[in-house]
């Protein structure tokens, strides 16, 4: 469709290295219920479903569902839902590539948005989305870490 390409917003991604195996990173983000550790920063009361999990946005976000439809050993991607009537479709993308015992992680977050008003607030929306996304991968990466 039309919107599909006009519509969706400019892709927000972050990385970090993590000292992990790929394999050992890879088992924490398949599981949606161990998200909760690393993003409760700004996402609350998860609540495992039929699919994968039902989540709150921490500051009126409202709730979300997320469903894993993809996974690699190189490559995690969910699916999710919310907003008014969950009309807003997002995509989440983890990378995992190792590098010398380490392994680089990437998550890029695509946005189609569900109205006008997402449209309009699609800068505030990114910027958001970089900072708490950014500050998730940090936090998986000093847990995982420390173990």
């Amino acid at each position: 469709t039309r919107c599909a390409t006009v519509c969706r917003m400019k892709p927000v991604t972050v990385t970090t290295t993590i000292d992990r195996p790929r394999d050992e990173i890879h088992a924490v983000l398949e599981d949606l219920m161990n998200h909760e550790a690393f993003t409760d920063h700004f996402l609350t009361d998860f609540q495992r479903t039929e699919t994968g999990v039902r989540v709150k946005g921490k500051g009126g976000g409202g709730w979300m569902e997320i469903t894993p439809v993809e996974s690699t050993p190189d490559r995690i991607v969910e699916e999710g839902r919310s907003g008014r009537g969950m009309r807003r479709h997002t995509k989440g993308i983890y990378e995992l590539k190792p590098q010398n015992g380490s392994t680089v992680v990437s998550f890029t977050n695509e946005i189609e948005p569900a109205g006008f008003g997402d449209r309009l607030a699609a800068p505030l929306i990114r910027a958001y989305l970089r900072k708490q996304n950014g500050r998730a991968l940090e936090r998986l990466k000093e847990q995982l870490e420390a173990r």
